[in-house]
């Protein structure tokens, strides 16, 4: 796996965030791990994906990973924020996203806010609302004790703080996102839904979603749960590779949902 150029804390919006960024070999991508996860999880798992093509960038969200606390945290407006405030103060231009989970969902909101800061989006296991048959259990708050551990090597806070950021992003989870599919219909740029063949929502909002994005692509994992991360990492990866070779809008031999947008485009060419 590529070493980072800089792994290190730089202010963003008065608050330190936790920062990584990887040589320059293309146009900038951010990574945004998933909901109570952080970077260090998932970087070998999405990294060989896009490190040879882009300028890959990523950075702990506050209260995940090293980046600590501050009022207001774990709200999707808050993250979605934070993201836009490091795409201007780090990544200083344009980027595409690839976010994983919660990761997908601030992708999916900041592409129909800021449509002129998100070149393109890969959403992983996202759901653009908090109303699709969540099969988590959000009423039992507890951590192990290796998890209570790594939180305070992390981030040298008290480990009952970690209770606290559990029993927050559960409490956001049965009320958020908030999303429509009227917005989703807003969004410029392409967007791939990727997402596994056993996701803990139901299968139908991933096919709404695909199907309210102008420029949207669907690919669904067989075999794979939310953690299809790590579960089907190498197709995963080729999925997403694929992607990235061409944005433009699919042009295919037999469209059907395509076929009135196909047939605008070729018109026009």
């Amino acid at each position: 796996m590529s070493k980072p150029v800089y792994q290190k804390f730089i202010k963003v919006d008065g608050h330190d965030l936790w920062c990584l960024k990887w040589a320059k070999n293309g146009e900038p991508v951010v990574l945004l791990h998933g909901g109570l996860s952080h970077t260090a999880k998932w970087q070998k798992d999405i990294l060989p994906a896009v490190n040879k093509s882009h300028e890959v960038f990523a950075y702990d969200r506050t209260a995940h990973g090293y980046t600590k606390v501050r009022k207001g945290y774990m709200h999707f407006d808050f993250q979605v924020n934070e993201l836009i405030k490091y795409l201007k103060t780090v990544v200083k231009k344009p980027a595409h996203i690839i976010g994983w989970s919660d990761g997908g969902n601030i992708g999916l909101i900041a592409a129909i806010k800021y449509p002129r800061l998100v070149k393109s989006l890969v959403a992983i296991g996202a759901n653009y609302t908090y109303d699709a048959g969540l099969s988590f259990d959000l009423n039992n708050v507890e951590a192990s004790e290796e998890e209570f551990s790594q939180f305070k090597r992390m981030t040298n806070q008290e480990p009952k703080l970690l209770l606290e950021i559990k029993a927050k992003a559960f409490k956001v989870w049965r009320t958020e996102p908030k999303l429509r599919l009227s917005q989703l219909k807003k969004i410029k740029c392409p967007v791939l839904i990727l997402a596994g063949d056993d996701e803990p929502f139901n299968s139908q909002m991933t096919w709404q979603m695909y199907e309210a994005i102008p420029n949207g692509r669907l690919a669904v994992i067989p075999g794979a749960s939310h953690n299809l991360v790590r579960e089907k990492r190498k197709l995963m990866q080729a999925v997403i590779k694929d992607f990235y070779k061409s944005q433009d809008f699919p042009i295919t031999k037999m469209p059907n949902r395509r076929a009135r947008q196909q047939a605008k485009i070729l018109r026009n060419s």
